[in-house]
């Protein structure tokens, strides 16, 4: 697989981008990177030799940028270049942890949607308690939906966790505020109805509440719901580790209580920690386009890249394209 990375995108760019390519490179022999970016700041990859590939520029995407106006002035960037490698054939995927828009933005100019699917989905895996972790569509792709836009998501995550997650019949839930048929806003109940005769294991309505304890595999929901149920399961995750920690060691007692359940609290931290799950894919798109967290340490984007190559090996951008040929999801689910 070729890879094509964004060094220079993230909040810990270019170091934790790096070390995370060190390691997928020692994990995956198959795996050749494309490192976009300074070059003065890419050091420490020459043992690697032709399996990785260094291309210089100066320009940056940053946080700050309004995305569209950025990919548009500046072409050049170690972002927008990364996804036109995709283009133009010399990269399989790519992957930044970047700005999200840009991204998203870029994606849609080079790499373009799949014939069938209106609008691509930011879709991350988030933990569960059991260790399974579930799919989230969108996440803040399109702040706005229309009922088949969340019957096409509802498709693709169900394609992906059945090739990369090896489920045999995923289960697919429509985030709603109750668990009851009719409940909810004019595009969740349209929502509904469109997947209670789709070819995949509709489960009806989902709560949020519910999402942690395993309710679903894939939970559809428009992005502007989505991206306030992923902030939230973030923030809630570091409010409680922060708290725990401020209890543990307030005296000697919990402090030596603490040393005992170390282990314990490890096991736990890892089981709820994002950067276990990988990015998030951009699902919809011609090729796989990962969008690492933007806090992404080295392991975090190892984790990245491996879903890349999951997405990549597993072919499951083709067998969305099949799917997407092989029916109409407009007309036949609509009939």
């Amino acid at each position: 697989m070729r890879l094509a990375v964004d060094v220079m995108g993230g909040d810990n760019a270019p170091d934790a981008v790096l070390e995370g390519c060190r390691t997928a490179l020692n994990t995956y022999t198959d795996l050749h990177v494309l490192l976009i970016g300074d070059e003065q700041k890419i050091s420490g990859m020459e043992s690697f030799g032709e399996r990785v590939s260094i291309l210089h520029t100066d320009s940056v995407i940053d946080n700050e940028d309004a995305p569209v106006r950025a990919v548009r002035r500046k072409k050049d960037s170690s972002m927008v270049t990364a996804v036109r490698k995709v283009k133009e054939n010399e990269a399989d995927a790519c992957i930044s942890a970047g700005n999200t828009g840009a991204l998203m933005t870029a994606g849609l100019l080079h790499v373009g949607r799949i014939k069938g699917i209106d609008r691509p989905a930011l879709s991350p895996m988030l933990p569960t308690t059991d260790g399974g972790g579930f799919l989230l569509l969108d996440v803040g792709a399109n702040m706005e939906a229309k009922p088949e836009h969340l019957l096409q998501y509802a498709v693709m995550g169900d394609i992906y966790m059945k090739q990369v997650r090896g489920l045999n019949r995923p289960r697919v839930g429509l985030l709603n505020v109750g668990s009851e048929e009719g409940k909810g806003t004019e595009l969740a109940k349209a929502a509904f109805k469109l997947m209670e005769d789709a070819p995949f294991e509709f489960i009806g309505n989902v709560e949020s509440r519910d999402l942690l304890d395993g309710a679903a595999d894939v939970v559809v929901c428009d992005g502007f719901s989505g991206n306030l149920v992923l902030k939230s399961i973030e923030g809630t995750a570091i409010s409680i580790f922060s708290i725990l920690k401020q209890e543990l060691t307030s005296s000697l007692k919990n402090k030596l209580a603490a040393a005992v359940l170390k282990p314990a609290f490890k096991r736990v931290k890892n089981k709820m920690d994002y950067s276990e799950y990988g990015g998030a894919g951009l699902f919809g798109l011609n090729a796989p386009v990962v969008k690492a967290h933007g806090s992404s340490d080295a392991r975090a984007f190892f984790s990245a890249i491996k879903q890349a190559k999951q997405m990549h090996d597993e072919s499951v951008t083709s067998r969305i394209k099949d799917v997407m040929s092989d029916i109409s999801v407009k007309e036949e689910y609509h009939d």
